[in-house]
C-alpha cells in the first residue's frame, strides 16, 4: 500500500507519527521537512550569547585563577580535593565536542535509525561547520589559554589577548578564543534536536557540560565558551532554518528519499510495512 503525498506529514522527529494514529494517515499536507517558516530563534540566541560573552570578560580572570589555584595547591584540603574530582569528572563529556563524538553519533544514527540516514550529511555539516568556523576565528586573534598564564596571574583580562591576524604564526597555547569544542557541541546538539526533538533536554545538557569541561580543564575562559556557543547557534541556524542552505539540503534529502523509500512500521505488527515515498520536486 502506497499513501498519497497529500496524506503524509513527515518531518524530522515525526517519522513514526503515523504508526501512533488509529484512524489512518494525518490529513495535514506534506510541505517541508523543516519548518515551513524560517525559525530565527537561533539567531537571537547567538546574539544573546555574544552579549553574555562581553559581560563575562570581567569574570574570566577570577574564574581561571580559581581553577588554576586549586590545581597548583601544594597541600589541598578535603574541599579542594572534592572540587578537583568534580572538575576531572567533566572530562567524560569532552568527546561530545570533538570528532570522536561526531563519529559515534553518526555510526549510531546510521545503524539504529535507518529511516533517518538521510539526515547524516546535515548533522555532519552542523557539527563540523560550527567547529571549523570557530577555528577560523582562532586565526584572527591571539589569546593565551588559562593554563598558559604565569600563575599567580595578577594582570587584567585585556592582557590575555594578543595581536590580530596571527594566522598560523602561533601554537595552540595562544588559541584560546573562541572554544571550538563548545561550538562543535552546540552545532551537534542543534542538529540532534532538529532530528530528535524529544531528546532536546539531553542534548542541551551535553553541550553545556562540554563548555563547563573546557573551563575546568583550563583550556578556555568563560567568554571563549560563550562565543563558541554563539558560533554554533549561528552556523546550525543557517544550516537548519534560515537562508538558502536548508533549501539546498532539503532538495538533496528529497532526492535521496525517492531513491530509497522509507518504511514506517504500522501500529499492528501483523500488518505489512507501508512504503513511503517522497513527492517529486516542483
Amino acid at each position: 500500500m502506497v499513501w498519497r503525498d497529500s496524506d503524509l506529514d513527515i518531518t524530522p522527529g515525526n517519522v513514526y507519527a503515523h504508526s501512533k494514529q488509529s484512524a489512518g494517515p494525518s490529513q495535514r499536507q506534506f510541505t517541508r521537512m523543516s519548518n515551513p517558516r524560517p525559525n530565527r530563534r537561533g539567531l537571537f540566541l547567538a546574539a544573546f550569547l555574544l552579549l553574555a560573552a562581553i559581560a563575562a570578560l570581567c569574570a574570566d580572570v577570577p574564574i581561571a585563577t580559581a581553577v588554576q589555584g586549586m590545581k597548583h595547591e601544594l597541600d589541598p584540603g578535603v574541599w579542594t580535593k572534592a572540587c578537583l574530582a568534580c572538575l576531572n569528572a567533566l572530562n567524560i563529556f569532552e568527546p561530545f565536542g570533538h570528532g570522536l563524538g561526531i563519529v559515534v553519533v553518526v555510526i549510531v544514527l546510521h545503524q539504529l535509525d535507518r529511516n533517518r540516514r538521510w539526515a547524516i550529511p546535515r548533522v555532519l555539516a552542523c557539527a563540523l561547520g560550527s567547529g571549523l568556523a570557530a577555528d577560523f576565528v582562532k586565526l584572527t586573534i591571539i589569546r593565551c589559554r588559562p593554563y598558559g598564564l604565569q600563575f599567580p596571574f595578577a594582570g587584567q583580562v585585556w592582557e590575555t589577548f594578543g595581536d590580530w591576524w596571527p594566522i598560523f604564526g602561533v601554537g595552540s597555547k595562544s588559541q584560546s578564543f573562541p572554544s571550538a569544542h563548545t561550538a562543535t557541541a552546540i552545532g551537534l546538539a542543534a542538529a540532534l534536536i532538529w532530528l530528535y526533538p524529544q531528546g532536546r533536554r539531553l542534548f542541551i545538557v551535553l553541550a553545556v557540560l562540554v563548555g563547563c569541561q573546557r573551563i575546568a580543564a583550563g583550556a578556555h575562559y568563560a567568554s571563549d565558551v560563550l562565543v563558541g556557543a554563539a558560533i554554533g547557534c549561528l552556523v546550525s541556524t543557517l544550516l537548519l532554518n534560515v537562508g538558502r542552505l536548508p533549501t539546498w539540503f532539503e532538495r538533496w534529502e528529497r532526492q535521496h528519499w525517492r531513491r530509497k523509500p522509507v518504511s514506517l512500521p504500522s501500529k499492528d505488527s501483523a500488518t505489512p510495512t507501508r512504503a513511503i515515498e517522497r513527492p517529486p520536486l516542483a
